[in-house]
């Protein structure tokens, strides 16, 4: 076990030998021989931070031993001593003294998982003699359930321990000393309000950005009592970003307990994921503001932002030798400081209003005095009363080709004097620190959490997301300067102040003037009181939802209309919904239902619809089980479906049709028109034994006015896709089999219809139709369109039917199937595929039931044409060293220069540049090949295009055009470390026979329009030959013989000797970068914007 790291351990209660007595080090050794716990602070549990000090004898230290705890933020420490021995290779074990800090809380239902606090402590042996001689250690961790204690295994052999010439042992017995530092506990009950007074903001993944930045204007009293008087009567309550503002605010000042602000995304427009990506502080806060100023317009606090945000700025250029200046007065909210080789706000400042000169080829065109050396330049006009300073901490870095953040040490003042700044001052401009935005992470994520001094009366409070802890100066200024590696400072290194929100001290009074429950409009409290109200009402039922279930009830309208199978699609019903608990009698669901649709409880009967084994669902009585409970009927299945059989309204006095449920069953009758193709819904009818089947026909007569010699023939709707012809002149009885709830459809035999001539063959081609998806394969927010077709359709039959749905013709179309793991277009259907549309979704897997989906694409050439050519992906790599995607088709037989003229159709050419291109083959970001224009294109393999290789167009360079007899170009390409690192746009150089490095240095500095000399510099060049690296001295000359092969010299001029040859096993330049590159993701993930979609 490494003796520097701490180890977890099965826990054990501290023995009951452990004594809490206080100890006095100068005292009699009766008084030492005693066990000692003592704490240098006896405030409340809920302390930042605490000492103990435990006595343990070594007599009795044969196992784990703890020590009784020290309460810091409520949570429990312990001492925790294990006896250890040494391990180290080659020596004799020896014992040693192990010594942790451990934290194991228990919550009141005994668990203790979920939990997490960062801590941190100096882990102590006393000397006896002297304090100078303590032995000390320090640890910093993140506690948790699982890694609940740290420290060392091996923190000091015992032999040293027991030498008394050490003084850290009398009688046997040591004194050991922790002191804890730690910050509020997460998953923990932890009280902010009775702690602090104040309340946190809940965390919904990554919003922890919105919490800080809420959490700073919240506390800017005057802004919040502006926000309370915006008028939101009358607002979506889901969509009004004001109106959930307000609620915010009104939590933050009403609750006991942390407040949620899922109803403010939600009334952004963002969507789930929206919370679990970060944005920067202070563009989110900047979009925020923008918003609500736009709000406040036209209203009685209009104004409010700018008085308390906006300051004024002037940009001035001035001529040095003539008599001109140009300026402009512009706003701002925020001021952005450059950190970066800086120490201090103060220093920022003065860089910012640090004129620039502008002079050589860089002249001021100043009219008609002509081109003109001059001074460019800011001067600060107004301070805001509240001033928003953001610490440039994240700037972009051409090596990294990314964002990197900067942790340089930066100092920042609690009172910060800005009167020299001014251009003319009127008012003092002395500002206090109000709010310190920190960044705990790097440039691919972290946290943040914010210090706020709420009153300006030097009480700091540290709100980490739902926690709100007391802090101090030091916690909240000092040790967010950043750039200290000083272990002393517990500080860790990448946690830095990222914005400061600085109070004008003349105006704070103004700014942070109190605010009382009586200053929230009375309306406003109504409305979130009553949402209160509603949102327990809510929760209640959400915890007695056990003790309910769903009951769906429908009349026999929706049946009236429907074309399909059974009676109803349930999806389209839209049945009446009754909440009911399980353990109500049918009789008590009858008085409900019957009441809620107006009826006496004897004018319905009730119908259960139950599930058959042949996959169809029929009504089915309970006339005899009214007693029993609605879960016992539905089998302890939720929802129950029922059908309501009600009394005829015009002639109430009818009653329902009597019904036997041992001697009748009940048939539900439709009619089939087949001129018309439709069906029709008639009633339903009680039948007995000795009933005639055809007694039905004169339902139909009367229902539908039909003659009395019509022909007419009856079919039993068996199940999807089967329908048996039944007998009219048999008896009910003589049926083989007869159930409640069967469905028989009734026909006319003398007429002939367009589509269908039976009941047979209407219900046969119903279960062949399909509901289809069908989505723009270009935009990935269509939400597409649908289309009812059939299952025997061929392709060509399928794309007429889209063609006309989208306006075009069906050969300018082209299908792609889905891919089975993500939603987007997979694979391209080929036009000339031969089975049906059921097969096609056979091919792929989507054998159930609808919905399926395709996706479609519009095409500029007949689909046939474009089948009969290669799609080639490839790139394109512009003059900014910007990629954009291509995709070519091409024919099968073109040449490199026909696929490059194809590729000059997509992409824009710099009008400067030589209009030419070239084909490359790149791989793991070096070059491998160079295309000449009349290669054939079946000589690149682009199967391999869509795997491991990646293949790029770029305009040639114009010096590259013009090579003369001794210029040649050479692979390069950026490494770092080791060659097989690369990273970046590999690219080829030109360089002439006998050119010194220096002068190949120059020129490629000169190339590099992003990166500066400075930068540039720390680049390393090596010649790479056959896996080896030979870092180059400046001496070194460019020889053709140190990158060419004699074969290809013997076989093509230099000029041309990169061409149509492998150059992954050719000498290429490296150059070596002194950071680290970025890791390269299998997808890139592009970071969203901050966006309120909604007013």
């Amino acid at each position: 076990i490494n003796a520097e790291y701490g180890v977890s351990r099965v826990r054990q209660q501290p023995t009951p030998n452990m004594l809490d007595n206080d100890v006095d080090m100068e005292t009699e050794k009766k008084e030492v021989e005693e066990d000692v716990m003592e704490t240098t602070e006896q405030d409340e549990p809920n302390k930042s931070s605490g000492t103990l000090v435990w006595t343990l004898d070594l007599s009795e230290f044969n196992d784990t031993t703890f020590s009784p705890p020290l309460y810091v933020r409520n949570l429990p420490w312990k001492i925790m001593c294990i006896p250890r021995s040494s391990n180290a290779a080659g020596t004799e074990r020896k014992p040693t003294l192990g010594f942790f800090l451990q934290c194991n809380p228990i919550d009141v239902q005994g668990n203790n998982n979920g939990w997490s606090c960062y801590a941190r402590a100096t882990l102590s042996i006393l000397s006896r003699e002297k304090p100078e001689n303590d032995f000390n250690r320090r640890i910093n961790h993140f506690f948790y359930a699982k890694e609940n204690d740290w420290g060392y295994s091996n923190f000091m052999m015992m032999e040293e321990i027991k030498d008394p010439a050490k003084g850290f042992i009398k009688d046997n017995k040591i004194n050991l000393k922790i002191e804890v530092a730690a910050d509020a506990p997460h998953g923990v009950h932890w009280d902010s309000k009775k702690y602090t007074g104040y309340v946190g903001l809940k965390n919904q993944g990554a919003t922890c950005y919105m919490n800080s930045v809420l959490q700073t204007l919240y506390f800017t009293s005057q802004l919040r009592k502006a926000v309370y008087k915006m008028p939101t009567d009358g607002d979506d309550v889901n969509k009004s970003v004001a109106l959930a503002l307000q609620r915010v605010f009104y939590e933050l000042q009403t609750s006991d307990c942390a407040v949620a602000t899922k109803k403010l995304t939600k009334s952004f427009g963002w969507e789930a994921l929206d919370s679990f990506m970060q944005h920067d502080v202070q563009e989110f806060c900047r979009v925020l503001l923008d918003h609500m100023e736009n709000k406040m317009k036209g209203t009685c606090v209009e104004g409010t932002i700018p008085k308390l945000l906006e300051g004024k700025v002037c940009s001035y250029i001035s001529c040095m030798n003539v008599d001109y200046e140009s300026k402009r007065s512009e706003s701002f909210f925020d001021i952005q400081l450059n950190i970066k080789g800086k120490r201090t706000v103060i220093e920022s400042f003065e860089d910012y209003i640090t004129p620039e000169i502008l002079e050589g080829d860089n002249k001021y065109d100043a009219g008609t005095y002509g081109l003109q050396d001059a001074k460019k330049g800011t001067k600060f006009q107004k301070f805001p009363p509240v001033l928003y300073l953001q610490l440039m901490r994240f700037q972009y870095d051409p090596l990294m080709d990314m964002n990197v953040k900067i942790n340089d040490r930066y100092e920042f003042p609690e009172t910060l004097d800005l009167n020299e700044f001014i251009e003319n001052p009127t008012e003092n401009e002395r500002f206090s620190l109000f709010a310190v935005l920190v960044h705990s992470g790097d440039n691919h994520g972290g946290h943040y959490v914010a210090y706020i001094s709420p009153k300006l009366d030097g009480k700091w409070f540290k709100f980490d997301d739902d926690v709100v802890s007391k802090s101090n100066r030091t916690e909240a200024i000092e040790n967010n300067f950043g750039g200290s590696e000083d272990e002393s400072l517990n500080v860790r290194h990448c946690t830095n102040a990222y914005m400061l929100v600085y109070i004008k001290e003349s105006q704070k009074e103004h700014v942070l003037t109190n605010i009382i429950d009586d200053d929230i409009p009375i309306n406003l409290t109504s409305f979130f009181e009553e949402e209160k109200r509603e949102e327990a009402l809510r929760r209640k039922e959400k915890q007695e939802a056990h003790l309910y279930m769903s009951v769906e009830a429908v009349t026999d309208d929706p049946f009236h209309g429907y074309q399909g199978n059974d009676l109803l699609n349930w999806t389209t019903a839209r049945p009446s919904v009754y909440r009911v608990k399980k353990e109500s009698s049918v009789r008590e669901m009858e008085e409900m239902i019957a009441d809620n649709m107006g009826y006496q409880v004897e004018g319905i009967r009730l119908w259960v619809f139950q599930s058959r084994a042949n996959s169809t669902i029929r009504p089915a009585p309970i006339e005899n089980e009214r007693d029993k409970t609605i879960w016992e009927v539905a089998e302890k299945e939720t929802p129950l479906k029922v059908f309501v059989e009600t009394i005829d309204q015009s002639n109430p006095a009818k009653g329902l049709m009597p019904y036997k449920r041992d001697e009748q069953n009940i048939i539900f009758l439709k009619y089939f028109d087949v001129m018309t193709d439709t069906m029709y819904y008639l009633t339903h009818v009680f039948l007995s034994p000795d009933s005639c089947i055809g007694d039905v026909f004169q339902h139909a007569r009367d229902k539908i006015g039909l003659p009395a010699n019509v022909p007419l023939a009856l079919y039993e709707e068996v199940h999807a896709g089967r329908t048996d012809e039944l007998t009219p002149t048999k008896l009910l009885g003589e049926m083989e089999e007869v159930f409640d709830g069967d469905i028989w459809v009734i026909q006319r035999t003398d007429l002939s219809g367009k589509f269908h001539n039976t009941v047979d063959d209407y219900f046969r081609d119903l279960n062949n139709r399909i509901s289809v998806q069908f989505c723009d394969k270009n935009n990935p927010a269509d939400p597409g369109f649908h289309v009812v077709l059939n299952q025997k359709m061929t392709y060509n039959e399928v794309a007429e039917v889209v063609a006309n749905c989208i306006d075009s013709e069906p050969n300018l179309i082209q299908f792609f199937k889905p891919q089975s793991h993500r939603d987007i277009a997979g694979y391209a259907i080929k036009s000339q595929f031969e089975g049906t549309l059921k097969d096609l979704f056979m091919s792929y897997g989507q054998r159930t039931k609808s919905p399926k989906k395709l996706f479609y694409l519009r095409l500029n050439i007949a689909i046939s044409e474009l089948e009969s050519k290669d799609h080639f992906r490839c790139t394109w790599l512009n003059k900014h060293r910007e990629e954009t995607v291509l995709s070519l088709y091409v024919a099968k037989n073109v040449t490199i220069a026909e696929l490059l003229d194809e590729a000059k159709k997509q992409i824009e050419l710099a009008p400067e540049g030589s209009g030419k291109l070239r084909l490359l083959e790149v791989y793991s970001y070096r070059i491998h090949r160079v295309f000449s224009n009349g290669v054939s294109y079946h000589n690149i393999q682009p199967s391999m295009a869509q795997q491991t290789t990646c293949y790029r167009v770029e305009e040639i360079p114009l010096e590259e055009t013009r090579l003369g007899a001794k210029d040649f170009l050479i692979p390069v390409a950026h490494f770092h470390q080791t060659i097989f690192q690369c990273f970046n746009h590999p690219f080829l150089f030109k360089v002439t026979e006998g050119e010194s490095l220096q002068s190949v240095r120059t020129r490629m500095l000169e190339s590099f329009k992003d990166i500066s000399e400075k930068e540039f510099e720390k680049y390393k060049f090596s010649l790479i030959t056959h896996g080896r690296m030979t870092p180059l001295n400046d001496d070194f000359t460019f020889n053709s013989s140190d990158f060419i092969t004699n074969v290809d010299k013997d076989t093509k001029p230099i000029t041309e000797a990169h061409l149509d040859v492998f150059l992954h096993s050719r000498p290429w330049l490296g150059l070596e970068h002194a950071l680290k590159p970025p890791k390269r993701s299998r997808y890139t993930y592009v970071e969203k914007p901050v966006k309120i979609h909604n007013q």
